[in-house]
């Protein structure tokens, strides 16, 4: 499972060949879990890798930073790389209908999602549902309104420390009732300003079958 700024992903992702049907790609979960700490290793050693950026702000394809190519994973993007419940349904997708067979959460340090709360942003949306702007004071409305409420019933699931959040979210997604027991989890933190990938311990303990 590959995931960064905005993912939830699934390993060893399925091609479908009109002629063929389903046909396995050759690697899994352990040759992608390998290549992840090779990148980590590599950024240690030689610093931050050419596709640094790739998990961060408005990024490509946040795979392609681990050496995958197109069809060696599955990536589901979405507002800090959260277990919502969209990104579960997407999972349960990928394993039942295209094959994959391990999952890795990726969240990145200087996350957006870590700057507001839900109370912040529940307090944004009832002002006005215009942009709003960050300063030093934080996140102030500056829309002519009006307003909603309907956010209140929303968790917008920010982050108060990357280690937790992806632990909480990889245990989400183990205890999950249409996820198999058998389903490899893992859970990592992308380092915007060295390179590292990071994995969590606690997180792909977790995860672990």
């Amino acid at each position: 499972m590959i995931a960064g700024h905005e993912g939830v992903a699934g390993a060893n992702f399925r091609e479908r060949h009109h002629d063929q049907g389903p046909r396995r790609r050759p690697g899994g979960e352990r040759s992608i879990r390998d290549r992840l700490r090779r990148q980590g290793e590599t950024a240690n050693a030689a610093g931050p890798p050419l596709c640094h950026p790739h998990l961060h702000g408005r990024a490509a394809d946040p795979a392609k930073f681990a050496g995958l190519q197109e069809g060696d994973a599955h990536v589901i993007r979405n507002a800090g790389g959260r277990a919502s419940d969209d990104a579960i349904r997407s999972l349960v997708i990928s394993h039942k209908l295209l094959g994959t067979n391990a999952w890795f959460v990726v969240h990145h340090t200087d996350c957006g999602m870590e700057t507001f709360t839900n109370d912040v942003m529940r307090g944004l949306l009832r002002q006005s549902l215009d942009p709003a702007e960050v300063g030093p004071d934080g996140w102030k409305d500056v829309g002519q309104g009006p307003g909603s409420t309907a956010g209140d019933t929303i968790d917008w699931l920010t982050i108060k420390d990357q280690a937790e959040s992806v632990t909480s979210d990889v245990a989400r997604i183990r205890s999950h009732p249409l996820v198999p027991a058998d389903m490899p989890i893992y859970g990592y933190i992308y380092d915007v300003q060295s390179g590292r990938l990071i994995e969590v311990t606690a997180a792909t303990a977790a995860g672990k079958v």
